[in-house]
């Protein structure tokens, strides 16, 4: 199956409702290795405030590889980001995110992977357009490097209007990640977004090429893929196209519980998978 299938758990609680948290977090990685996923997507808060040893013995006995660490709640509750008008909260997000690819090299020894959402912040009216972007690519570049000598790799998310008015669409995005111009930072293609911003989400998938790091499904409602009217074998079909390799993360909401939102999942994505290949 060249197409490997992992879901969006949160360490700690947040606000985000899109990852799910869990009190029981092996508990909750067992049943994920149950129910046939072959990963997970760790959203992690702050990794300082992390019991390592625990979270890791949690992720290998369990047996699922951990496919991406989120750091969105970084922003969604600390609120620091790169392109904050206090250059010390700019400093802050920084390190957070520094410590978020040392996470990464810890749990993915065979090559980590951190997700740039909504940590990137938006455009706020004193900064501008142009400053945000200057900010936000002198940090990329700067944890570029300091991932590039982890074997760590990001990946700049396209997320929609409603969240943010800071790279929206994919175009946007690829052309902010080639103002970057390093080979370690590239896109994760997220359906649910695409489905609101983008006027063909195909083609902007095409689009993203080689850039293409990692792929969040989740429905047009942001429930379980099979919950709304997103057709997931022609995005499969061309990611096989592509000859994408890379993982289908589930970031979605927990509807209309979250063990149906586990098995939803599986259920809608497994005979697809199966289909293209």
């Amino acid at each position: 199956m060249p197409y490997r299938l992992s879901y969006a758990l949160t360490t700690q609680p947040a606000r985000f409702q899109a990852v799910t948290h869990s009190a029981d977090l092996p508990g909750r990685l067992r049943r994920l290795a149950e129910l046939g996923y072959n990963g997970v997507e760790l959203h992690v808060r702050d990794p300082f405030a992390e019991d390592l040893p625990a979270l890791a013995a949690a992720v290998e006995g369990s047996g699922l590889p951990v496919s991406a660490i989120g750091t969105g709640q970084a922003y969604g509750e600390d609120g620091l980001s790169f392109t904050d008008e206090r250059a010390t909260v700019r400093r802050r997000a920084l390190r957070r995110a520094t410590s978020h690819i040392e996470l990464a090299e810890a749990l993915m020894p065979a090559g980590g992977l951190i997700i740039i959402g909504l940590m990137r912040g938006k455009i706020a009216p004193k900064v501008g357009a142009s400053q945000a972007e200057v900010w936000l690519c002198a940090a990329l570049r700067e944890l570029a490097d300091n991932a590039a000598v982890r074997n760590v790799r990001m990946c700049l998310e396209p997320i929609n209007r409603y969240e943010t008015n800071l790279l929206n669409t994919v175009g946007e995005t690829l052309a902010l990640i080639d103002q970057v111009d390093a080979p370690n930072v590239g896109l994760l293609y997220d359906t649910f977004h695409a489905n609101i911003e983008e006027p063909s989400p195909l083609a902007s998938v095409v689009k993203a090429g080689t850039r293409l790091f990692h792929v969040h499904v989740a429905d047009s409602n942001r429930w379980a893929p099979g919950a709304g009217h997103i057709d997931f074998l022609p995005l499969l079909a061309a990611l096989d196209t592509l000859g994408y390799q890379g993982w289908l993360s589930a970031e979605i909401l927990p509807k209309p519980d979250v063990d149906s939102a586990l098995a939803n999942t599986i259920a809608t994505l497994g005979p697809l998978i199966t289909r293209v290949v």
